[in-house]
């Protein structure tokens, strides 16, 4: 039995594995796939504390790792196919055995929605982000294109018209989702430029985005607008299904905790992109996981 078993290898399950393994619990920490989880598709991070020399983002998430390994966290790449988290003993099932533990943290994390356009995958990293606050200085006098109607789209679209040369922000409705002030800001930047109706079907470009064709859908005509970066912002999906009939989750799927990273759930906690939560960046995902490994060594 482990004392504390977290379930993702992300930013948020590694910087609380070296919390837990740093206070002296045995520590496991059990990844499907590959540690950093999204900081894996970032080309590369600039604005992390501490490493001011551009990195990857797949060095840095080694780099993660490898701190939590030094403080004694096991790793496994093994895929969870149940878990009970009642009782004082909480249990997990995977592909390579069961696990138990005293404590488990939940730090699945969230993917962006896609818009489904053909080749967007391939040109992630190329010109193609979900995160403008992560990707958008490496535009800088660029021109660039934002989805989205909503909060996050609107916000993405302001933040680069500080620095980007021009900014084309596509909404397929002829109104917006987002609160009026945030519309004031966008509709008063001379560099920004909205596309109502629109929907964006194919990116320009190769092996870099350099354009964007949108269609309108009420007229059916098409533009093709001069980017070299596309900023996706509809949304993310959390990874929760995992836990979706055990812990209380928000209307969208995402976990609800306390400000110590506590579920309803005793002995149950959550950190990363699948918390309900403001701001989603690889400094406050693993923020999250200091928070939840702090509060469980104290417990402990």
């Amino acid at each position: 039995m482990y004392d504390v078993l977290i379930i993702g290898g992300g930013p948020a399950g590694l910087a609380c594995a070296v919390y837990t393994g740093r206070g002296g619990l045995s520590t496991l920490v059990l990844e499907q796939t590959f540690l950093g989880g999204q900081v894996t598709t970032t080309y590369e991070v600039d604005n992390y504390p501490g490493i001011p020399e551009t990195i990857s983002g797949v060095d840095l998430a080694t780099r993660f790792g490898e701190h939590a390994a030094r403080f004694g966290a096991e790793i496994k790449y093994e895929t969870i196919t149940g878990l009970t988290l009642d009782g004082e003993i909480k249990t997990v099932t995977t592909t390579g055995g069961i696990y138990t533990a005293r404590y488990v943290v939940l730090a699945m994390g969230a993917t962006p929605r896609e818009l489904g356009l053909p080749r967007e995958a391939a040109l992630r990293g190329a010109g193609v982000s979900y995160c403008a606050t992560c990707d958008g200085a490496f535009y800088r006098g660029k021109d660039v294109c934002v989805v989205g109607g909503g909060d996050t789209a609107l916000e993405d679209a302001v933040y680069l018209s500080r620095f980007c040369h021009s900014v084309h922000l596509i909404h397929r409705r002829d109104q917006f989702r987002a609160h009026q002030g945030l519309v004031r800001q966008v509709r008063a930047a001379e560099n920004i430029t909205i596309h109502y109706d629109s929907v964006a079907e194919e990116i320009v470009g190769e092996p870099t985005v350099q354009g964007i064709q949108i269609r309108n859908v009420k007229t059916d005509e098409t533009t093709v607008l001069d980017a070299s970066g596309l900023f996706i912002a509809v949304g993310t999906k959390p990874s929760t299904e995992l836990v979706a009939d055990q812990v209380p989750l928000t209307e969208d799927g995402y976990i609800v905790t306390n400000d110590r990273m506590e579920t309803a759930v005793s002995g149950v906690y959550a950190a990363g992109d699948l918390r309900k939560k403001q701001l989603r960046q690889i400094i406050t995902a693993a923020a999250d996981g200091a928070v939840a490994g702090y509060n469980i060594t104290t417990r402990a």
